[in-house]
């Protein structure tokens, strides 16, 4: 008797932790938007049933939502959420995608409010303002679309691309993201994925990072580029000015990486 206790008690814990990734989060999340997109970046990850948020997000009304995600925190919190939970739904439902990485990441694949949108679109265009996928940072599309323009942000922040997951083994973790905790639940991943990657050799003076600081160099200039993100998420001692080398990005697909924040 005691036994069956015991493992039903353990049960009853695991289906707590299970059902409870950032639940309360969303609770106290103010914006009905960004709630819809934590909810369904939630119910991806509990392996539950996403079709009723799905379905929601193709009837959202585009100017009412444009008009409530009025600041950079909300815009980046809600469609953080839905470039993640899109690439789990997408790749759990068709792996054969992953195949064809280019043609995955630019075909219009995601339904809001009536619009196919791809998840390059959601990326360059919306999280990171209107910048060129292929300019390292430092271009902005002078060609970018009204829609785009309407939902992006005004400033590029870089701790997004260790927020954003793209389905490869390389990528950060997935998180649940909220507007009115956002900058600190971006520290947070930020600072998990960096000591996580980050290998430093203080007697040769060198440091292997990912290649996202490479790929979009630009991006990293608000908090001093590599060696301003290293010391500030506590990579290498302030003092330090190693010499930077870039890790080789592995592109194998890995679904399911989640993670929770405080």
């Amino acid at each position: 008797m005691k036994r069956f206790s015991l493992t039903l008690f353990s049960f009853y814990l695991l289906f707590v932790g299970f059902n409870s990734f950032g639940q309360s989060k969303i609770k106290n999340e103010p914006n009905e938007f960004v709630r819809l997109s934590m909810n369904l970046i939630a119910t991806v990850k509990n392996k539950a049933d996403y079709q009723k948020y799905v379905n929601e997000y193709k009837a959202l009304p585009l100017d009412e939502l444009a008009n409530s995600l009025d600041t950079d925190n909300k815009t980046k919190a809600f469609w953080i959420n839905t470039y993640n939970a899109y690439v789990q739904i997408l790749l759990t439902e068709d792996p054969s995608l992953f195949e064809d990485r280019g043609a995955f990441f630019k075909g219009d694949l995601i339904n809001v409010g009536g619009e196919l949108l791809s998840l390059d679109f959601i990326e360059h265009g919306i999280i990171r303002g209107s910048v060129v996928k292929l300019s390292m940072g430092f271009i902005k599309d002078p060609f970018a679309s009204k829609l785009e323009k309407q939902f992006r942000v005004e400033e590029t922040d870089g701790r997004i691309h260790f927020a954003v997951n793209c389905g490869a083994t390389s990528c950060p973790y997935v998180a649940v993201y909220s507007a009115y905790e956002l900058d600190k639940e971006l520290d947070q991943i930020t600072k998990q994925f960096l000591q996580r990657t980050t290998e430093y050799d203080e007697s040769e003076d060198e440091v292997y990072v990912t290649t996202l600081f490479s790929w979009f160099k630009g991006d990293f200039s608000d908090r001093g580029g590599v060696i301003g993100y290293l010391i500030k998420y506590d990579c290498i001692p302030k003092d330090a000015d190693p010499d930077v080398n870039y890790k080789e990005y592995d592109w194998t697909l890995e679904l399911g990486n989640f993670t929770e924040l405080e």
